[in-house]
């Protein structure tokens, strides 16, 4: 079957476009606080810091009306009901909110794991009164990410436009009667994710659709999503913020008050779980959940935003941001917050078009700009660690994609299903094996993110961190290290590195006392953290307009309908001469983004050629050379 020409797919487009016009979304508008954001940034990175991190109070004050409403008990005593009765707690999303609900399962099955660790019997005083078909507390909560585990490092193209995979994946999974099913889509509109629902739904279980958009948008926009809306079976978790810092970049606030609000379900389910035995001490019942993270979350933020953080942290925008000028690569090194980690460094890719991470045997591809390594010496079990479970990859054959979603469909969705099995994950090493086919040498960063609980790591001499720092000394790269902790191990670290002979850049962030069974400030606050460290490094690179992402990737509808609207304000085109003109880009850097090579933007490539009226390849060294004639000032 031939590949359709650039025409052919524009105007495939355009006729069912209306599905995926999702401009007039509070998530698609520009926020007040970064309009200014890029000129902002080139003048004063700690200025462009603090508008980035002023946007997340509107998370804070989110959550704090989410809890006055009295929903996170309500939705806690379904789910602690479902599991008493045998069911169990399913995440979907897909993008930003996939990465989510995998974070979610890792730190729900990395309590369990640590609980069943520390005490070493099968029956104990911190082991929940469950029933006999749920031996392993652990394995009850279940992630569901658009294109499984392989979209965690690069988005699955078009994956999440068909809500036929959404179902099929959650039906694979096992959903049934009992369970309690959280389908969430930032916008509200997710295809994928509207299918997880409606299949749960079907299937029996409990159905919670948790979203980021005002109702009554979502209802006059999308027809899908008010069949959602207006179906009774369905809960609805409505945790509208308003305007994203970077517009319609959803992987900052509206993913950021997602994590609260179900990190807050999760820790309360914990607790009654464990108060569930009578001996059980493990549970501070000093101050209801939502409360106290709520102060939490308002201590991460004013701790953030604080004046010797924004400084801190604005050096570390100064080293990336040197390092990728000048072709010099960034690799960071994490454990207990891998999979934070990693969620911020992969949505670079399509959020900014840099190149994402390489599978290490792939000799065409370009190298990523930025890598994570963890403390295993095989990438098999770093995953295993990172994720706290085998690695799950889809494997549908062509006839099951034929039947899902059609002959027209199947074969471009075949030839994406051949590149996503659990082989091809693997090849992207996250261990230190990693370290083989990509060394760390002259010039490189290295930047180390730790948590409280890995403080050893780091001040011991014979510890991950401290070695890695040192290595990274003595090879001539730049060390750089994030350390996250309440008072007394953020003053014991500080100690430590005043009398360190490998000074290196450090952000020291100062938890809250809290008594949290799931760290879930600390995960709050390292995701507010990287989203504002690495907006700012691409900001600075040129990668943002104002507060448009202008070198946003089209990998699926949405974003293609996002392009065309940028390319629209950019340019004055009409909707449908955007569109051709968008798609005639994508034609052009086709042979390089199929290969996983470094290419330039697709919109700023098709509005320099649209503006200067030129071809491709001028239009392509005009941009190069306008961006290199900005990052040199």
């Amino acid at each position: 079957m031939t590949r359709s020409t650039a025409r052919e797919q524009a105007e495939q487009f355009l006729a069912q476009s209306g599905e995926f016009r999702l401009g007039k979304l509070v998530t698609e508008q520009s926020h007040p606080r970064t309009r200014r954001l890029s000129e902002t940034a080139r003048i004063s990175v700690t200025g462009a810091l603090a508008q980035l991190l002023a946007v997340d109070t509107d998370v804070v004050a989110a959550y704090e009306a989410w809890i006055e409403t009295g929903a996170p008990a309500r939705i806690k005593d379904a789910v602690l009901n479902a599991l008493l009765a045998g069911g169990r707690i399913f995440f979907t999303g897909c993008g930003a909110t996939g990465r989510l609900s995998v974070l979610l399962e890792s730190i729900w099955r990395d309590f369990w794991q640590k609980t069943a660790g520390a005490n070493r019997q099968p029956q104990n005083s911190h082991t929940p009164m469950l029933p006999h078909s749920h031996t392993d507390p652990g394995s009850l909560v279940k992630s569901i990410m658009a294109g499984g585990d392989f979209a965690l490092i690069k988005s699955v193209e078009g994956f999440e436009d068909f809500t036929e995979f959404g179902a099929k994946q959650i039906e694979d999974m096992g959903v049934s009667e009992g369970d309690v099913v959280f389908a969430i889509t930032e916008g509200g509109e997710t295809s994928f994710v509207i299918g997880t629902a409606w299949e749960a739904l079907k299937k029996g279980a409990k159905v919670y659709f948790v979203y980021n958009n005002p109702d009554s948008v979502l209802r006059k926009q999308v027809a899908r999503s008010r069949e959602i809306l207006d179906e009774p079976r369905i809960e609805k978790v409505n945790l509208t913020t308003g305007p994203m810092a970077i517009m319609g970049s959803t992987r900052m606030q509206a993913t950021s008050i997602q994590l609260c609000a179900m990190l807050t379900v999760l820790e309360m389910v914990i607790r009654d779980l464990l108060a569930q035995r009578p001996a059980s001490s493990a549970v501070s019942t000093s101050e209801p959940v939502p409360e106290e993270f709520l102060a939490s979350l308002e201590g991460v933020r004013a701790s953030l935003n604080s004046e010797h953080t924004r400084r801190d942290l604005a050096a570390l925008v100064y080293l990336e941001e040197t390092i990728y000028r000048l072709g010099r690569k960034s690799t960071y090194f994490a454990d207990s917050l891998a999979v934070d980690v990693l969620t911020d460094t992969t949505e670079r890719s399509p959020t900014f078009c840099i190149p994402a991470f390489r599978k290490w045997d792939d000799p065409e591809a370009s190298e990523s700009w930025t890598h994570l390594i963890l403390p295993y010496r095989e990438s098999k079990q770093a995953w295993e660690e990172m994720l706290k479970r085998p690695v799950r990859a889809l494997a549908w054959t062509e006839e099951e994609i034929r039947n899902l979603v059609g002959p027209e469909q199947a074969f471009k969705q075949a030839e994406i299903m051949r590149r996503i099995g659990p082989e091809e994950i693997l090849r992207f090493r996250i261990g230190l094996d990693g370290l083989e086919s990509r060394p760390i040498e002259v010039g490189d960063a290295v930047v180390c993110v730790v948590s409280e609980a890995e403080k050893d790591s780091l001040i011991s001499a014979d510890g991950f961190y401290h070695k890695q720092i040192e290595a990274a000394n003595a090879q001539g790269a730049l060390a750089a290290l994030v350390f996250l902790g309440r008072p007394k191990a953020l003053e014991e670290v500080s100690d430590f590195l005043l009398s360190w002979d490998a000074p290196c850049p450090t952000v020291l962030v100062k938890m809250p006392e809290n008594s949290f069974l799931l760290d879930g400030a600390t995960h709050v606050a390292v995701k507010m953290l990287l989203n504002a460290l690495s907006t700012a490094v691409m900001v600075r690179l040129g990668r943002v307009t104002g507060n448009c992402m202008s070198a946003v990737v089209p990998g699926n509808s949405k974003l293609i309908d996002r392009c065309i609207r940028y390319m629209r304000s950019l340019t004055g085109l009409s909707y449908k001469d955007a569109c051709h003109a968008l798609f005639e880009t994508i034609e052009y850097l086709a042979p390089r983004m199929r290969s996983g090579q470094d290419h330039p933007p697709v919109v700023e490539l098709s509005v320099t050629r649209a503006r200067d009226n030129c071809p491709f390849e001028e239009a392509e060294s005009r941009l190069k050379e306008g961006l290199d004639s900005w990052r040199r000032e």
